[in-house]
């Protein structure tokens, strides 16, 4: 019996709507690795993005950078809580506001004794999505302690915030490093 090609179609648009989903489903938003078994880089992870996290990057450390009165938007702080404590993975909140997305000396500092700390590897530091907070934080990291060039940092920065070019203020925080 030939099937109809009304129904080729409709096995298309299912394959078609299969894979996007399982896509979204794998997919943790604005992932980047930036140094292997070391840092990593998303905007905010949801429920199985955890556990593959986890298994797959074996996290030790997570260093969330939103502050409080972003933790309103949806349940997610909680989630993120309970899921790290269940699964012995360290919680750090290091909140830096939108607004002044800088990372000042203080943040900088205690960034810096996380990542010199073996134990603490590798981290997970996420903000929203997007995040110059998390880019800017990374950016200190890499001149501070990995000697990255302000070239080399820029080129980095520019693949976390999603390939944009970085602005007057941003190139000067990076060159003032």
């Amino acid at each position: 019996m030939k099937k109809k090609p009304f129904q080729h179609i409709i096995t298309v648009v299912f394959i078609i709507v299969a894979a996007v989903l399982l896509v979204r489903h794998f997919h943790i938003r604005d992932f980047r690795i930036i140094a292997p078994e070391v840092l990593y880089v998303s905007g905010q992870p949801r429920g199985m993005d955890y556990t593959r996290l986890l298994y797959r990057y074996h996290l030790a450390t997570i260093i969330n950078i939103r502050p409080t009165s972003e933790h309103q938007e949806i349940n997610w702080h909680s989630e993120e809580l309970i899921w790290s404590r269940e699964h012995a993975v360290t919680y750090i909140e290091m909140p830096i506001e939108k607004q002044n997305y800088f990372p000042d000396q203080k943040i900088q500092d205690q960034f810096f004794e996380i990542m010199g700390e073996q134990k603490n590897l590798p981290v997970l530091l996420h903000g929203g999505g997007d995040d110059k907070r998390v880019a800017m934080l990374v950016a200190a990291w890499l001149r501070k302690k990995q000697s990255f060039s302000a070239a080399d940092t820029i080129t980095q920065v520019e693949k976390i915030i999603d390939d944009r070019p970085l602005t007057p203020e941003e190139i000067s925080f990076i060159n003032a490093l």
